[in-house]
């Protein structure tokens, strides 16, 4: 296991440090009784697979149980298997014709009286036999079924026969994300029966102590049996009823940010930049739209004690948010008290702003501003939890962007997830998010062992709830709603910010940080902004505004 130590960073005469810390804010997903029910090792065959109606069984979430099951809309009938799990209409006579739903009807006479009996169609019958061999085994004794088609039939029953063969493929090889893409492509068009045949396989192969694909997997499977039961903001508000205690929440956050730099490469970037802006300032005030334990101005405190010429004095408006009130187990006046005792042990003016409104509601007047400080603005993982007009209607997004441009501020800094979400069609945000949340699961996957119970619990409780919500949640109760950089470069030039340059010793230092970490991870500077990412997948973004 690799874990981050204190990384010291030299900054003019003084020194930023990114210190272990015991709180960070995240949304979490609380413990479920049943979460070892995910095993690889479950490959127990059925003959029959369970309908939409009985979609509870589905379900391991422990706030599943509290209510007595889901609805489900316009549910279809169960869909029957062979023995070798392959899909069967019903056959109920020795002379069929496979109509457009599907399903095997008794014709009306022999062949001969069918109109449709004189097309030729022996090639046709060749190769739909293949079809059934590959599907059914070489022994099943089918009858000739295609001497009576009507004109389409065809190509349809081909069509229908080579989806169920590639399907069955896919499972055999046990390609786990191609069948959770299936399923939801599946989902997407509701393609009920492909849907729970493809649900009930990818049951079979995940697990939360598997590979990174099997972890992802289980929450994933999870996620859209809400969706199909139209229950996803149900289950992702219950999940709260068992959520884990403060402390226990608190400490599965530190994990989380010490085996990961991705808290770390945001809040130095941040930093970097509001200590560059300010280096001449005498008395700064700092708005935090998401203060949370209070952890980012550490460094940043430790940082303008050392400055030549003596620290600043400084204020830091704190917003507030339900989360981080659950796990640091109080109000505000935690975080300006611990903040408050490490200013005075630095010998820094210090004091403490508490804004105790959500960041969608904060107004002019929470922010107290006094026309002698110097004012800098952090979004630092925050933004993206504010709606915009596609929610509700009110635009909150580019209102606080306006507002923190009304403040006539000397830096504002941003740091986002960098994936797309927010008004991404089911199907498309599935992709993001399974892309996405893979490349954070298997860089976990390097930094602690796959039976590791605490890194069950982070993933369980700091990344799960969010996959929830973005797969199985809608309107209002879809609360994750990224953008790309490119697309929070448009909101702040249309609300009159200009990019403010990121100094190239922000750069260095967080290359510095990197070099503690084990793994693929990837740092790029491109058109004034820090990416950081695992592998070939982006993560976060980092950019400053003025």
């Amino acid at each position: 296991m690799q874990t981050s130590q204190n990384h010291k960073i030299s900054y003019g005469s003084g020194g930023f440090y990114v210190e272990p810390v015991q709180n960070l804010e995240s949304y979490c997903l609380p413990s479920s009784e049943n979460i070892d029910n995910y095993s690889s090792s479950d490959n127990s065959s059925q003959t029959t697979y369970p309908s939409v109606q009985t979609l509870e069984q589905y379900c391991t979430l422990e706030s599943a149980s509290t209510s007595n099951s889901f609805p489900c809309q316009n549910s279809p009938p169960a869909l029957s298997f062979s023995s070798n799990n392959s899909p069967l209409s019903k056959i109920e006579s020795n002379s069929y014709v496979l109509r457009p739903q599907h399903s095997l009807e008794i014709a009306s006479g022999p062949p001969e009286n069918d109109p449709y009996a004189i097309l030729d169609l022996d090639d046709l019958s060749h190769k739909m036999r293949e079809l059934e061999t590959a599907m059914l085994g070489p022994n099943v004794d089918m009858l000739d079924i295609y001497g009576a088609l009507m004109p389409g039939e065809a190509d349809s029953i081909l069509l229908e026969a080579e989806k169920w063969k590639k399907m069955m493929e896919m499972v055999s090889r046990g390609d786990l994300k191609e069948m959770l893409y299936t399923c939801a492509k599946a989902m997407a068009v509701n393609d009920m029966e492909t849907t729970e045949w493809m649900m009930s396989e990818s049951r079979k192969m995940v697990s939360v102590s598997g590979n990174p694909i099997q972890r992802l997997g289980a929450y994933i499977v999870e996620s859209l049996v809400a969706r199909m039961a139209d229950s996803g903001s149900t289950i992702y508000k219950s999940l709260k009823c068992s959520e884990p205690t403060g402390n226990e929440l608190l400490s599965y956050m530190h994990v989380l940010y010490e085996v990961c730099p991705y808290f770390k490469f945001g809040y130095l970037s941040a930093n970097g930049a509001i200590a560059e802006a300010l280096k001449e300032e005498s008395e700064v005030h700092i708005i935090d739209f998401q203060i949370s334990q209070g952890t980012q101005w550490v460094s940043l405190i430790h940082a303008l004690a050392h400055r030549p010429g003596g620290p600043p004095k400084i204020r830091i408006s704190g917003v507030d948010d339900s989360f981080s009130s659950y796990a640091r187990g109080g109000g505000l006046d935690i975080v300006g008290k611990r903040l408050s005792a490490l200013a005075e042990s630095c010998n820094v003016p210090f004091e403490f702003n508490a804004v105790r409104v959500p960041a969608s509601q904060v107004q002019l007047k929470d922010l107290e501003l006094r026309p002698y400080e110097a004012v800098a603005v952090n979004f630092a993982i925050i933004l993206h939890h504010v709606p915009d007009a596609s929610v509700n209607g009110h635009n909150h997004r580019d209102r606080l962007l306006r507002l923190a441009k009304h403040l006539s501020p000397k830096v504002v800094t941003l740091v986002e997830q960098e994936f797309n979400t927010n008004n991404a069609p089911f199907l498309q945000r599935f992709v993001e998010t399974m892309n996405y949340y893979l490349a954070v699961f298997d860089s976990i996957d390097a930094a602690r062992p796959r039976e590791d119970k605490e890194r069950i619990n982070v993933e369980q409780h700091c990344l799960a709830r969010e996959v929830v919500n973005l797969i199985a949640c809608e309107g209002e109760e879809r609360v994750e709603r990224h953008e790309l950089l490119n697309k929070w470069r448009m909101r702040f030039t249309d609300a009159g910010f200009s990019p403010y340059p990121l100094n190239s010793f922000i750069n260095s230092s967080i290359k510095d940080l990197l070099q503690s970490y084990h793994g693929h991870y990837t740092l790029e500077e491109k058109d004034g902004a820090l990416f950081l990412g695992w592998k070939n997948q982006v993560l976060i973004a980092s950019c400053a505004w003025r």
